[in-house]
């Protein structure tokens, strides 16, 4: 809302103040009267006034005297003034007045519309002061907000660099033990750890793809009718290794009914494991952790609830922006770009859900609480997809990618569950390559050079000798449009990098039974 524009009327005669009131009068417009220098002194120290109309003749201190006042203080120096006079003014007077700071005279009897006029002129000027101040107040706003966002970008992408160092050191390290000595007992107890850290790896950049396509409208919930409790046990399932490590104490209590709601359960599970791992994280060796399920009405509701370092009051509001660390510098923090309750929000809220947190203060522990709204009446869930039967089944795999060491090691892959390949690394060599191997399955990498992963498909779907060949897209891109793109294309299965051997031993065994039948 506009602040209104104050003018400063002062004359010792009421009907002057009465009548300048009347000319004067409209909406945005304040008039203050002052029936003395006095008076209108007060009332500048009070209020920042667009334009003052002095009668030059007062008694005790004249329209001079209180300009000269007004002109010698600080807070009243630059505010223009109309000397108001009877008769006409001579030189020396308006000399004098001028001195004083006066901008204009007006001689009474005073003609309205010259007086509306010059008023006029002061209104707008101030309004559009106003307009300025306003507009440079905003300004400030953007500008500390765009300080605070670079602070924000440079202070994740230093914990971007950690965060992705710790799982890459140990990472060279197994490779460098591997090397030295690679039938060493320990071979095992190496390629495990390798493993944990890659996964670690994967599920951090799974994190940021997740924030990006969240962003950019992309991500697609695969909503069914499900039992939270399903839901949360495997969240639990998911962040075990967390709490054991932790030696936390952890309660997980169920409602007796099962919560049915529509949701999607891989990414609430995700979800409420980003709650789990925060509060084992937050919570020091051996404290109390509990996951409560319960129903509210018509909202099932999950809880996760800790007694660790808990949130001050200025961060209860913070919590869920993006990129925000709880105390970045804590023995606690050990890993994390702050990413994980901004997804979390966004999930829920996609589910048509909320999510708060609350603490009483740090030291006291953290409430995380989410609602979603119920679903189906209890018992109607949905019976999970039964996986595919396996079969031995060996097969000509012909693995398309234009990254050598990517193309490799998915060849090595292959060897290892008894399957026969060949690679190549140029789209337009496929169609002669794959005439001459023969295969029964193309792992084909979508984002070819010049001939890319679709031109490739539609090529060989265009040749009588390859239409039941199973092609498989492997992508870094795996929502529902995406997955329609690639079947409208002539792709019979789609395969989100980085691809893990069960994966890819489930999809051929898949394909094996479709050239079967």
């Amino acid at each position: 809302m506009t602040a209104p524009v104050h003018f400063l009327l002062v004359d010792d005669l009421d009907a002057n103040l009465l009548a300048l009131d009347a000319l004067l009068k409209r909406d945005g417009l304040v008039l203050l009267k002052a029936r003395s220098g006095v008076e209108a002194l007060e009332l500048l120290l009070n209020h920042d006034v667009a334009l003052a109309l002095v009668d030059v003749q007062m008694p005790e201190m004249d329209g001079f005297e209180l300009a000269e006042i007004m002109r010698g203080t600080e807070r009243t120096k630059r505010v223009p003034i109309i000397f108001v006079t009877a008769g006409v003014a001579d030189m020396q007077r308006r000399f004098r007045g001028y001195e004083a700071g006066a901008v204009d005279f007006l001689s009474k009897p005073i003609e309205p519309d010259i007086l509306r006029s010059k008023a006029n002129v002061f209104f707008e000027l101030e309004r559009q002061r106003q307009q300025i101040a306003a507009q440079n107040e905003e300004l400030k706003s953007y500008a500390h907000a765009l300080q605070e966002a670079d602070g924000r970008k440079d202070e994740f992408l230093a914990i971007l660099a950690h965060e992705l160092r710790n799982p890459l050191a140990p990472l060279a390290n197994g490779l460098s033990a591997l090397a030295a000595a690679p039938d060493a007992e320990k071979g095992g107890q190496v390629r495990a750890m390798m493993e944990r850290q890659l996964n670690h790896l994967v599920r951090l950049i799974d994190d940021l793809m997740d924030v990006s396509r969240i962003s950019r409208g992309k991500i697609e919930l695969r909503r069914r009718k499900i039992d939270l409790g399903e839901v949360a046990e495997l969240a639990v399932e998911l962040s075990q290794p967390m709490l054991d490590a932790g030696r936390h104490r952890f309660r997980f209590a169920k409602s007796g009914d099962p919560l049915i709601i529509e949701a999607d359960s891989t990414r609430l599970s995700q979800v409420l494991s980003n709650l789990l791992n925060n509060a084992a994280k937050y919570t020091p060796p051996g404290g109390k952790i509990s996951l409560t399920l319960r129903r509210e009405g018509d909202s099932a509701v999950a809880e996760v609830a800790d007694n660790g370092i808990g949130l001050a009051p200025e961060m209860l509001g913070r919590v869920f922006g993006m990129f925000t660390q709880v105390d970045p510098l804590a023995e606690n923090a050990r890993s994390g770009l702050g990413i994980g309750l901004a997804l979390a929000r966004r999930l829920v809220e996609m589910h048509g859900g909320e999510i708060a947190a609350a603490s009483e203060g740090a030291g006291r522990g953290a409430t995380f609480t989410v609602r979603l709204p119920l679903g189906a009446p209890a018992g109607s869930a949905d019976t999970p997809a039964t996986p595919p039967a396996r079969s031995a089944v060996a097969l000509r795999v012909l693995v398309v990618d234009d990254n050598p060491d990517v193309a490799e090691t998915i060849g090595w892959l292959l060897e290892a569950i008894g399957h026969t390949y060949e690679v190549i690394h140029d789209g337009r060599l496929v169609m002669e390559a794959a005439g001459k191997f023969q295969p029964d399955v193309i792992l084909l990498d979508l984002g070819l050079p010049v001939m890319d992963g679709y031109a490739v498909c539609r090529a060989l779907r265009g040749d009588p000798r390859f239409q039941k060949t199973q092609i498989v897209a492997q992508t870094g891109w795996g929502q529902d449009s995406d997955r329609e793109k690639t079947a409208q294309a002539g792709f019979n299965f789609h395969l989100v990098k980085p691809v893990s051997l069960d994966q890819l031993e489930t999809t051929l065994l898949e394909a094996a039974t479709r050239l079967a039948r």
